[in-house]
């Protein structure tokens, strides 16, 4: 009994020791080492409860800087995207129709509806969230029932699949078809005139019921490069969108085990 008393009260002293040393690391703002030495109290001293108790609070103030940290970071990101945000959509053209859209578009003004009329051509938006997409607009006249288009150079091509959305709309009488290809289920069409932007055209070809051929020249290339341009710096901003979302539950959540834990040692 006296060496089972001896030995509890060395394992509670290390672990004391441990948790002190863990703490320092913490005032340190050095979190790593803070959480591994407050694993190692978990790991080798499971029945020093006491300690382990005042571990897992400290671990939570831990969780909880590190989160705060994180927070601010992201907010300072932001501010950077949004300058960057700020700089250039002035060079595009944004539509919403607030009576059945929730979120707007923008387009590379060469490439708005009044400047296009009777055009056959890819189009290229990109809405507020980030989300990049081509269309390919057919109205050279017949039907056509495109679903797919090809991009090539002398020597290499990118190929939609077959689009989901495809619909077909009338203008004045004329019959006007459109099929939508989102960034990541192009093909790589998109990536692909962006790696040919400095060419003078490329060829476009439509797939249907049967396939109708035509050019791409350098002023549709160019409006496809900086509505990628434009998408990056949104879908950056969403993503740390959802990262400050996802920081904050963790910081209510830990807040709340914090003050749970205070109540109960009161």
């Amino acid at each position: 009994m006296i060496f089972f008393l001896a030995s509890c009260g060395q394992e509670e002293k290390k672990a004391s020791d441990l948790l002190k040393r863990a703490e320092a690391s913490f005032q340190a703002a050095n979190y790593s080492e803070a959480k591994l030495r407050i694993d190692s109290i978990r790991n080798l001293y499971p029945k020093v409860f006491d300690v382990r108790r005042k571990a897992i609070g400290l671990m939570q103030q831990v969780e909880l800087k590190e989160q705060q940290n994180s927070l601010a970071y992201l907010d300072s990101m932001m501010a950077v995207k949004q300058t960057a945000l700020d700089s250039v959509k002035g060079a595009y053209v944004f539509e919403k129709d607030t009576a059945y859209q929730e979120i707007g578009n923008y387009f590379y003004p060469t490439q708005i509806v009044e400047k296009n009329i009777g055009r056959t051509f890819l189009r290229a938006s990109v809405n507020e969230m980030g989300e990049m997409s081509i269309t390919s607009i057919y109205c050279a006249g017949g039907s056509l029932n495109h679903t797919s288009v090809k991009v090539s150079s002398s020597d290499a091509f990118a190929q939609t699949p077959t689009s989901p959305d495809m619909y077909v709309t009338t203008d004045l009488g004329r019959t006007i078809e459109k099929a939508d290809y989102k960034l990541g289920a192009d093909g790589g069409v998109i990536g692909f005139i962006i790696a040919n932007k400095d060419a003078k055209s490329l060829k476009l070809e439509f797939i249907g019921d049967r396939s109708y051929r035509t050019v791409m020249y350098s002023p549709d290339i160019k409006a496809i490069v900086e509505v990628s341009k434009l998408a990056q710096i949104l879908s950056s901003m969403e993503e740390i969108r959802k990262e400050q979302k996802e920081a904050n539950l963790k910081i209510q959540f830990l807040n709340k085990k914090i003050a749970e834990n205070a109540a109960e040692v009161n």
